[in-house]
């Protein structure tokens, strides 16, 4: 599924190219990038129609609406800039033992 915004002349869109085991391939604004659920493992148990609903959140992020997660486009472009960090509360550590 691809959605489009318009912005004066140009046409920037986001869209799913490939869902596989490993990660999901995006095209957003011309560019083609792989996400791993390494990186976004929100996103490993989603329904695929969940998936494929990705849009353009103005100019500079996507989203997922239905997922709720929005990504600017920057850290697909440089994720090292931009490193996961989970805070897990201690009641979760204490549940796991």
């Amino acid at each position: 599924m691809q959605q489009s915004l318009k912005n004066n002349t140009a046409n920037i869109s986001a869209s799913v190219l490939m869902i596989n085991g490993d990660g999901i391939m995006l095209s957003v604004c011309g560019q083609d990038y792989f996400l791993s659920y390494n990186r976004i493992p929100w996103m490993r148990d989603a329904s695929i129609n969940h998936v494929l609903d990705v849009r353009m959140s103005g100019k500079n992020a996507i989203e997922w609406p239905a997922l709720n997660i929005d990504l600017e486009i920057d850290s697909l472009k440089h994720p090292e800039r931009y490193p996961l960090v989970i805070k897990r509360d201690p009641l979760d550590m204490a549940a796991t033992m």
